[in-house]
């Protein structure tokens, strides 16, 4: 006898799923993934992860058994102790925020108590527990440096939160934009409940916000009762000047909530992140907390507690600096500023200015960070970088995907942090090559 075929599952319809999931932005960062996937062989000028020149698998076991000497002999913890801070939940804000508060006091001049520290899943979770601790109502808005990092709008759109884009300047943004844009925020209806800005070498732009800027913003935000969200991974790397002072270093009325990582400080892979919230927050009964303690909330019902095992070896690493992340990244400081110089020199050894001119080719020339941005007089689309891996075996970032007013569409950011100063070398000449011909060859059009 035979038997019948079980009845197929029904499809499920994407209309029927969240809205979001249709959303452009949240394709960005699978996309560049995928592409990179397909592409091996192509140098991929693309991603913003660090360079793995000093990573020695060696080096996790060194950072834990570190962190548990220091129970043991520093803070006098039984084994017993020890024990249940590594293989149990643990406390659900974290268990190294005094050492992330001494950290941040040392690198940055930021004086908070230890409670004022989450310590998060990355720092995409720091950005989630913010966004849905601040934004209640229909019509809070957030208002965003545009271009703007895809991680920060993406969570905005999977909470169902308003976005409201700043257009950025050569300078980062201009809290005059800012203070323009509270206002039409609210002319139309809107709370502006929030500005979020990356005020060093930011990503996408590779923009910085000069110190008298980062001031006025501070003062706007007092007068317009507006909270800062200062996301800050790449301050450490100058390439030229000193460093400036953080947001949160400059904040006198606690109105910056400030997101930081160990990404690209210490270690990517343990996916730890952190918030500095210590704004003071009143129930309808009168009682004090600090808004850390509000996102502890949200933080239980999302990921419980951000992995023992993870902010141990955080832990050991910034106990093995003193907590003085700045000097333990001497190393990487002088690498990353080699290897942009390396990518500044490229793009003007192959596009001499009378080249330059002649193509409609220009660049930024950041101070620091990861990433410059190159103006090209085609669509650096999603489809032209596709032609730009298959055909000159070079990957780059379509800088539309980090707009939200439509911006970006002949513009591509390059990456100087992942690969060596000879593999730039030879990844500018592939580019330079895919440029040239893009604009010159008409038979390179999408064969």
């Amino acid at each position: 006898m035979t038997q019948a075929a079980p009845p197929s599952a029904r499809a499920l319809s994407l209309a029927e799923l969240h809205g979001s999931l249709g959303d452009p932005v949240l394709d960005a960062m699978n996309f560049l993934n995928e592409v990179v996937g397909r592409f091996p062989d192509a140098i991929s000028l693309a991603p913003g992860r660090p360079t793995e020149g000093d990573f020695e698998p060696e080096d996790l076991a060194r950072h834990l058994r570190t962190y548990t000497t220091y129970l043991e002999k520093e803070l006098g913890w039984s084994r017993d102790q020890v024990r249940t801070q590594l293989f149990q939940y643990g406390r659900t804000n974290g268990i190294i925020h005094e050492l992330i508060a001494r950290t941040v006091a040392n690198d940055e001049g930021i004086q908070v108590p230890p409670e004022a520290v989450v310590v998060t899943t990355g720092c995409q979770e720091a950005m989630l527990l913010t966004l849905r601790a601040l934004f209640a109502r229909p019509e809070d808005t957030l208002l965003v440096s545009s271009p703007c990092y895809v991680g920060i709008t993406g969570v905005a759109r999977l909470l169902g939160i308003r976005v409201r884009p700043v257009p950025e300047g050569p300078n980062g943004p201009d809290p005059e934009a800012v203070l323009a844009a509270v206002r039409a925020s609210r002319e139309a209806g809107e709370c502006p409940r929030a500005f979020y800005t990356v005020p060093d070498f930011a990503n996408p732009s590779g923009a910085s916000m000069s110190l008298t800027a980062r001031e006025r913003l501070l003062e706007v935000a007092a007068d317009e009762d507006l909270l800062i969200l200062e996301d800050d991974p790449y301050g450490f790397f100058v390439r030229t000047g000193s460093a400036r002072p953080t947001l949160k270093a400059l904040d006198r009325d606690r109105r910056v909530v400030h997101l930081g990582s160990f990404a690209k400080t210490a270690l990517p892979g343990a996916r730890v992140g952190y918030v500095i919230a210590d704004q003071e927050v009143i129930d309808p009964v009168g009682r004090r907390s600090l808004l850390a303690d509000e996102l502890s909330k949200i933080k239980s019902m999302t990921t419980v507690n951000t992995s023992a095992v993870a902010q141990a070896v955080i832990g050991g690493l910034l106990i093995e600096s003193d907590c003085r992340l700045r000097e333990a990244n001497a190393r990487a400081i002088a690498y990353y500023r080699t290897t942009m110089d390396t990518l500044l020199d490229e793009l003007e050894r192959h596009f001499p200015e009378e080249r330059q001119a002649e193509l409609g080719v220009s660049w930024n020339r950041p101070e620091g960070g990861f990433f410059v941005v190159v103006n090209v007089p085609f669509a650096a689309d999603h489809q032209a970088l596709e032609l730009s891996a298959r055909t000159f075996g070079v990957l780059w970032t379509p800088m539309c995907d980090f707009h939200l007013d439509g911006g970006g569409t002949h513009q591509l950011r390059l990456s100087c942090s992942a690969q060596r100063p000879e593999v730039i070398t030879e990844g500018i000449a592939r580019l330079a090559a895919f440029i040239t011909a893009r604009i010159t060859d008409a038979t390179v059009q999408w064969r």
